[in-house]
Formats: structure tokens, sequence, C-alpha cells
């Protein structure tokens, strides 16, 4: 017997979807609420879970095309050829058990994926808090925020700006590397929203106190071989840019601008002073 899995009804004010990512392939045993593909639309990522147990059939929506409210996504064939309710569940099970006992990577859902990958982050080494331990966004949060979470290695621009299997153009403007990445519907939707709030909302200056004893000390030391080396005064200010250059090899994606519909991540770094 074959049963059609379509497209569930959509968030209100939203018309279509993508297919963002399949998680089975035809031919593939599933069983019933598993979940089979990922559609994103302009407000949220939707899991289809597969409504019976069987194998997958066909596919008739394809990662990147745009989907309907109904439309089909795909075919799952039960009964003959296909495992049964019972063989599904006992696979699944055994598949759990040596999952959990090769420590394999926990159960995401497609928002916490979607930022593990960007911040490229191995999820084996976040602790969940959600219902039997599966990862939360707010446990990935707090894994970075962490000061007993191991540093991540500062890697050499052309490395680190973007690591995702959806970039689709790579250029060197003179020695300036360069990486397009595709935005997706929902961080296209985002971006055009923080944008309208930068022009419509009022700005706000905050300021930090940092304690610069050590680099006073630091520049005490050497401002005169400095000044003798290179004939120009050591003054705070190389410092600062110093940090704001470091920060911005750890942190690639704030170094990186919006061109039409693709992030462009940037492997140099251009700091301006204002001189009053």
């Amino acid at each position: 017997m074959s049963t059609n899995v379509n497209v569930p009804a959509l968030p209100e004010s939203v018309a279509d979807a993508t297919v963002l990512s399949w998680h089975k392939k035809p031919g593939d045993s599933v069983r019933r609420d598993e979940n089979l593909v990922d559609l994103e639309t302009d407000k949220v990522v939707l899991e289809v879970p597969a409504t019976v147990d069987g194998v997958l059939g066909q596919i008739s929506a394809a990662e990147g095309e745009t989907v309907l409210a109904g439309d089909l996504l795909c075919v799952i064939e039960s009964g003959k050829g296909a495992a049964t309710a019972e063989s599904v569940a006992k696979q699944t099970a055994e598949e759990a058990q040596s999952a959990a006992t090769a420590g394999d990577e926990p159960i995401l859902t497609p928002a916490v994926r979607r930022l593990v990958r960007e911040m490229n982050i191995d999820p084996r080494k976040v602790k969940g808090t959600g219902k039997d331990g599966r990862i939360l966004k707010s446990d990935i949060t707090t894994y970075i925020d962490s000061a007993e979470s191991e540093p991540a290695p500062v890697k050499q621009p052309a490395a680190v700006l973007h690591q995702e299997s959806d970039i689709t153009q790579s250029v060197m403007v003179g020695d300036r590397p360069e990486q397009r990445v595709p935005m997706t519907r929902l961080r296209a939707r985002i971006a055009e929203r923080l944008l309208e709030a930068q022009h419509n909302a009022a700005i706000l200056t905050t300021f930090n106190e940092v304690n610069l004893q050590a680099v006073n000390e630091l520049r005490a030391r050497y401002k005169d071989k400095f000044l003798k080396d290179h004939e120009v005064r050591l003054g705070f200010m190389s410092f600062f840019i110093k940090a704001a250059v470091e920060a911005l090899k750890s942190f690639p994606l704030v170094n990186a601008t919006i061109d039409g519909q693709d992030i462009v991540y940037h492997g140099y770094y251009d700091i301006g002073i204002a001189v009053g």
C-alpha cells in the first residue's frame, strides 16, 4: 500500500516553503512520526514526519525546490516489500542502543542543527538540557559563552570564513579572499527585518569599562624602543586595533556583509579610525 506525504498547512501569511534537507533516501526504512524532511519558510523551519511505518519510495520534491501547502513530498510504501512496524521498531531500538554505545551525534532539531553548522560546533561536546538530553538552542549559546569550554583555535581567514556545502563562489580580489554564501529564506527575512529596524529605531550607544593596566604596563615598557625602531609613538590605539582584528578572526560572521541574496565573508580586516 502506498501512502502520500504532503506539505502540511503552512503558518499564517506564509505562501510557500523551500525543501531544506531530506533525512531519508528512497529505499530507507521509516517509522511513524520519524522526521523525513525539513521545510524552511520565511518564519520557521518545519519538520515533516512519516505518517506510517514502511519504506520510503519516490521523492517528489528535491532539496531546494519551492512547494505549496498540500503538494506531494514523497510516497511511503507499506505491506509487500516494506519492513513491518515491529521489525522497524526493533531495528530503530538496536540502532539507538548502538548509537548510544558508539557515541554518535545526538538528535538535533533543524534550528539547532543549522546553528551548530554556522558556529562550527561539535554537538557531542554540548550537554543537552532538553527532554531525554536533547540539545536546545539555549544549550548552544551557553556552550559558546561558557568560560569552561575550550577556545576554538584561530584559523587562517581562508579556512574559517564558512564551511557549509552551499558556498557557491570563492574569489580573490587582489590578495583579498572572499567567499559568497547564498542566504536561506529565513536568514534573508531576518536581514530584511533587522535593516528595517535599523532605519526606524533610535540609535543607542553603550559604554563598557575595561581594565587596561596590563596594556599600560606593556606600552610603558616598549614605547621608547618602539619609537626608536619605527619613529612612531606607540599609542593605545594600536592595541585596540589588534584586539579588534583578533575578534574578527574568531568571529568571521561579524566581518561579513550582505550583497543582494548572498552573505559575503571577507578574509581581510579593514579598520577605520576617526582622527580629530
